[in-house]
């Protein structure tokens, strides 16, 4: 059987990564200028990466679907990045950090990876200031800091309630610097549909210009994939419109292990679906559970009224308010960890205690904190969310509680990486989102910020020299080799399987359908015969989509149903993969709740003499069976415990 070798190296946790960088291969300037790197996508990880690489001499070649790099769905992420720089002396470290976020991952995730994350976290605050991102600072001019889920001290930075998007520019800065020094191409509106490997080795890519519909070929000595998550699968979710995982899923055709597909993420404030026709979901940010109480009706004829409009939230006396995290997690109270949270919520709507006409929401209640520090303070901290709020439900939020909603919002598994982000392909390297590493089961609150930022300015430019320091003899590849031709030969046969069905249905509609499959069957509450019901219904679907589906425009030109329709297809195929991973999986697990694995207080149980694992699954080919590789987490620094976020 194929062992998976995640290279983490020997010795203490803490001077892992030390050790590592003391002793890796390195490639001396003159050679640098001699090796190219395709970075696929423009989000934090992908900008930085290709910022950094090419500050430090490579030649860079970026890709992304967006009219501009700075509108890569980075920019959505709202309310901040974790440090342990404890400037609020409230006791936090980088190891507390490590902790709380082996811990928040429900101990599903590599333990030097994660360490190293928290190590790095400092450097990334630094690097951003430095920037200019205007991170929100105290009366005194020390950088501020709010509590984020998962943990009990105030380590989240922030700029007010788009952080993302500060940062985003403060990495589209540094990577425009590099555009304009000529050390980085950037391709607009390029999507990746393949990636080429020569002798083993991933040596390049294949593209569709989205503007003009070409298939383009583009050869580098190695290939970074930071193309986000895959959490459009389930059709409706917080990602942008766009987002999709079809780099990562043909990488995962090509040999690249996908690594725990499982792992989806509910986010537990999101504004509730609204009707039918609704394409997106919007986050509200989980920085408002710092200030904001959940609560629900204690009765549930207070909740019926509520649903049939003869009640408003405001008419129900304190007394009978259920603040059920307070409740349920006295030691956490509303900043448990996402995954806590949203099946608490699901719990009580279940239950027969939800509100909004449909009975799918609960109370987001910011009255105390307005009572507590008066409107302007709450304002200065979330007015841009409130306002946000208000646009799409056409309520005020400062007189009337929030309704919110648990949704789909970030996927923690992705491609499988070594300790140096290395896939299980030579030369094809995955990082933030798109890979699998740090964040186990389930990811803490401005965690991703952090991952992706780690990544491409930390982490990528150091380990990325191990690999290239051997291939500085390496000439550049030719993209007219057999196999560029023979990847967009198949690039061609697809697009043109897919223009010649000419059936009834829109990918729209199709797509729908797909998302109600995955949110019924393999949504937050999943058991063996819903999956095994998933599966079968999946492949009717996919069946359904290659005979019916109606792509109307040419090939030969902007096609967004097109774009659409090649996105769907991997999509169907991804939902399978997640499908037949938490079938395998007989455990709960942070984002992974297998009702038939509960306590008897409903929390998730894992079965860690079983499923101490990460899962790999190997691509067999069309409509077979994965094969599952796995990937021991053996633990040497940390004890795993129950998560208890009581007491």
């Amino acid at each position: 059987m194929t062992k998976i070798d995640s290279k983490t190296p020997q010795g203490p946790l803490a001077e892992k990564w030390t050790n590592y960088k003391a002793h890796q291969k390195l490639v001396n300037p003159a050679n640098k200028r001699r090796l190219d790197v395709i970075v696929v996508g423009t989000g934090l990880a992908g900008a930085s990466a290709a910022a950094s690489l090419a500050e430090m001499g490579f030649n860079v070649l970026n890709f992304c679907i967006q009219d501009s790099p700075r509108r890569a769905h980075s920019i959505a992420a709202q309310g901040g990045i974790n440090a342990a720089k404890n400037y609020q002396n409230d006791g936090d470290s980088v190891y507390r950090l490590f902790y709380d976020t082996i811990k928040g991952g429900d101990y599903r995730a590599r333990e030097a990876n994660v360490y190293r994350l928290a190590e790095v976290s400092n450097s990334i605050i630094d690097q951003c200031v430095a920037q200019g991102v205007p991170f929100a600072r105290e009366y005194g001019g020390l950088l501020d800091n709010r509590s984020f889920g998962g943990a009990q001290v105030s380590r989240t930075f922030y700029a007010r309630g788009q952080t993302g998007q500060q940062l985003l520019l403060g990495a589209y800065s540094a990577l425009s610097r590099q555009i304009g020094l000529g050390k980085v191409k950037m391709y607009n509106r390029h999507e990746m549909l393949d990636v080429v490997i020569i002798d083993g080795r991933a040596r390049g890519i294949i593209t569709r210009n989205l503007i003009t519909g070409k298939i383009e070929r583009y050869s580098a000595h190695a290939v970074v994939i930071g193309t986000g998550g895959y959490s459009n699968t389930f059709f409706l979710s917080t990602n942008a419109m766009t987002s999709n995982g079809s780099a990562a899923w043909q990488c995962y055709k090509k040999g690249a292990y996908f690594a725990n597909p499982c792992m989806c993420q509910i986010h537990p404030t999101c504004i509730p679906v609204h009707g039918e026709f609704q394409s997106k979901l919007t986050l509200m940010s989980e920085s408002l559970r710092n200030d904001g109480r959940i609560w629900v009706p204690k009765n549930k004829k207070d909740a019926e009224a509520i649903r049939t409009g003869k009640l408003k939230p405001t008419e129900i006396k304190e007394e009978d308010r259920d603040y059920y995290l307070e409740r349920r997690y006295p030691a956490f109270g509303n900043l448990v960890p996402r995954d806590v949270a949203s099946r608490a919520a699901k719990e009580r709507c279940d239950a027969g205690y939800g509100v909004g006409t449909t009975g799918l929401a609960v109370y987001l209640d910011f009255a105390d904190a307005i009572n507590r520090l008066g409107k302007n303070v709450v304002e200065q901290r979330y007015g841009n969310l409130f306002q946000m709020y208000e646009k799409i439900v056409d309520d005020n939020p400062y007189e009337t509680p929030m309704m919110i909603f648990p949704a789909l919002h970030y996927t923690m598994g992705g491609i499988w990486v070594d300790y140096e982000l290395m896939t299980s392909i030579p030369g094809l390297f995955a990082i933030g989102e798109a890979n699998f590493s740090d964040h186990g089961a389930n990811r803490l609150g401005a965690s991703a910020l952090m991952q992706g930022l780690a990544d491409g300015y930390f982490v990528l430019p150091y380990t990325i020299q191990n690999y290239l320091a051997d291939q500085i003899q390496v000439p550049r590849f030719s993209t007219d080799l057999p196999e560029f031709k023979d990847a967009e030969k198949q690039i061609n046969e697809r697009i043109d399987r897919l223009m010649k069905i000419k059936g009834k249905r829109s990918v729209d509609t199709i797509h729908k359908e797909l998302g109600h499959i995955m949110w019924d069957f393999v949504g937050m509450g999943r058991d063996e015969a819903g999956l095994k019901t998933a599966i079968e219904k999946l492949r009717t679907l996919k069946k359904e989509f290659w005979s019916n589906v109606r792509i109307p425009g040419k090939a030969e030109d902007l096609n967004v149903e097109l774009e659409k329709a090649l996105r769907l297809a991997d999509f169907i195929e991804l939902g399978e993969l997640i499908a037949h991973d938490a079938l395998d999986r007989e455990e709960s697990c942070g984002g992974h709740f297998r009702i038939e694995h509960q306590t008897e207080e409903g929390e998730a149980l894992r079965h860690d003499d079983k499923f101490a694992y990460v899962s790999c699954w190997q691509y067999q080919g069309e409509d077979k069976d994965p094969v599952m590789l796995k990937e021991p987490l053996d633990y040497e620094f940390v004890v795993r415990q129950q998560r208890n976020y009581k007491n």
